[in-house]
């Protein structure tokens, strides 16, 4: 197991952080007084969670302090532990309360810059301790999450964009969490094949009457090239799934035998995807 401490100055992004590491896996927790920071992970080790992000700052108070102590316990534990230190300039942290109008939690009497002063000299040690220390200054959120999956994601999927291949009738509506829709409803039928209609596009004889047209192979030339044109642009503007809806009538035949062929194809180019059914079980005579 590994944990992934975030900290550091308040209004440097650790909320918009750890969202980040939630969307890669992580179980997440936020504002954990440091002394509990042993049994909590005990706690994950029992429930087989085996990457953690864990939002430590001086919201914790006095338990702030003991933040050393619980990093002795995560050591006797031999548990693997990181810190990342999140940190911005004084004008940024200024500007960025200003415009949000929170209240630092360390200038109560609502001068900020005191609070930041004070902050600062709270966070010295824990900050010469700290794997990793980000200035998130000029750093836009979909920045931030490459930077963050750039030091912390891991396994064969990591900084991959998940790409979700929807088979989908248009008799029941276009799936609202569509990022992409495309419309094969133009290519050979093979309901009106007495022998196919009771099958659907996972059997091979359907996957073979879809593709063995010109027309189907070249939609699928298509689809999978600007697919891989479009995919790094969406990853470097931090989005990590894509959901591409492939819609015939009724989501039996043409729609699934062609996400099956796409998927493949994206696989083969070493792309991180799935692929689901929506309508396949529906009745093919109505």
């Amino acid at each position: 197991m590994r944990i992934v401490i975030v900290t550091g100055m308040s209004g440097a992004g650790k909320t918009t952080a750890l969202k980040i590491f939630e969307d890669e896996g992580f179980y997440v927790s936020d504002n954990l007084p440091a002394p509990l920071m042993g049994d909590f992970a005990r706690f994950c080790h029992g429930a087989g969670i085996s990457q953690v992000a864990l939002g430590i700052d001086i919201r914790g108070g006095r338990m702030f302090i003991d933040f050393s102590r619980g990093l002795n316990e995560l050591d006797k534990l031999g548990v693997e532990w990181s810190i990342l230190f999140l940190d911005s300039s004084n004008d940024v942290l200024l500007k960025r309360y200003k415009e949000t109008r929170h209240v630092h939690p360390l200038a109560k009497d609502g001068i900020v810059s005191v609070g930041i002063a004070k902050e600062r000299a709270l966070l010295e040690d824990v900050r010469s301790r700290a794997n990793s220390i980000m200035d998130t200054s000029g750093i836009l959120p979909r920045q931030l999450k490459i930077k963050i999956r750039d030091m912390f994601a891991e396994g064969e999927h990591a900084g991959k964009l998940l790409i979700n291949v929807l088979s989908f009738g248009f008799k029941y509506g276009v799936p609202e969490e569509s990022d992409l829709v495309f419309d094969v409803r133009f290519l050979p039928n093979p309901f009106y094949d007495a022998r196919l209609k009771p099958m659907s596009g996972l059997d091979a004889p359907v996957r073979e009457y879809v593709m063995n047209h010109d027309v189907s192979v070249r939609f699928l030339e298509s689809l999978f090239n600007m697919l891989s044109f479009l995919v790094p642009h969406y990853i470097s503007e931090g989005k990590n799934q894509l959901i591409v809806s492939i819609g015939c009538t009724g989501g039996r035949h043409r729609s699934v035998a062609l996400a099956g062929e796409l998927q493949k194809l994206l696989k083969a180019h070493e792309h991180h995807v799935e692929i689901h059914h929506r309508d396949i079980d529906k009745d093919p005579s109505v």
